[in-house]
């Protein structure tokens, strides 16, 4: 998830504009961190308004001229991995190995969990997450912190979400003071 140095996953126009992610995404430490953490999974969940973002700009990504190896290998994986849309507009998926579900994402977490398969990636889609976090389905938050207060906007961490416990596992800093921070669940288990 990307987020202003203000907390905001967009700014107080539009919550689907992401052009002041933009001058930042490009950066390495933007794309190494995106490359970590599509490697080990093999389903993406997305809310509907993002499957239609993503969906319709990566797919063009692959064989483009003059793309970057980790952009391109990115789109790769998003086109040939198994994708979950939450929808309850969307009557069939345009994509293929897409599902369309019209369902609870806590629930449906729980389903792909139990078909034991690899890491499930949520894409930057806001109100998937925090959908699951407050429901405690998330085990780790991948974030990237780009150098901008926004201002306004929705804000990605509402009160209200259950008290927790989170470890800092990774961290890099790169250019424009980009910051890309993963962080991992504490259970009753680790502590």
């Amino acid at each position: 998830m990307s987020l202003s140095l203000d907390g905001r996953y967009a700014g107080p126009d539009s919550p689907r504009d992401m052009g002041w992610v933009m001058p930042y995404a490009h950066t390495d430490v933007a794309r190494d961190h995106l490359t970590s953490l599509w490697g080990p999974a093999t389903t993406a969940l997305l809310g509907r308004v993002n499957a239609e973002g993503f969906l319709g700009f990566w797919p063009t990504v692959v064989g483009a001229d003059g793309v970057d190896p980790r952009d391109e290998a990115f789109a790769r994986w998003l086109v040939g991995t198994d994708k979950v849309v939450l929808s309850s507009t969307l009557g069939q998926a345009p994509w293929e190995r897409t599902t369309i579900v019209d369902a609870p994402a806590a629930r449906v977490v729980a389903d792909l969990r139990a078909a034991q398969g690899g890491d499930i990636l949520v894409l930057s889609s806001a109100s998937v997450i925090k959908e699951l976090l407050r429901a405690g389905e998330v085990d780790r938050l991948a974030l990237t912190v780009f150098p901008v207060f926004l201002g306004g906007g929705p804000r990605l961490f509402d009160d209200g979400l259950p008290a927790g416990q989170w470890e800092l596992v990774s961290q890099s800093a790169g250019a424009h003071g980009t910051l890309a921070l993963v962080y991992d669940r504490v259970t009753a288990v680790d502590a």
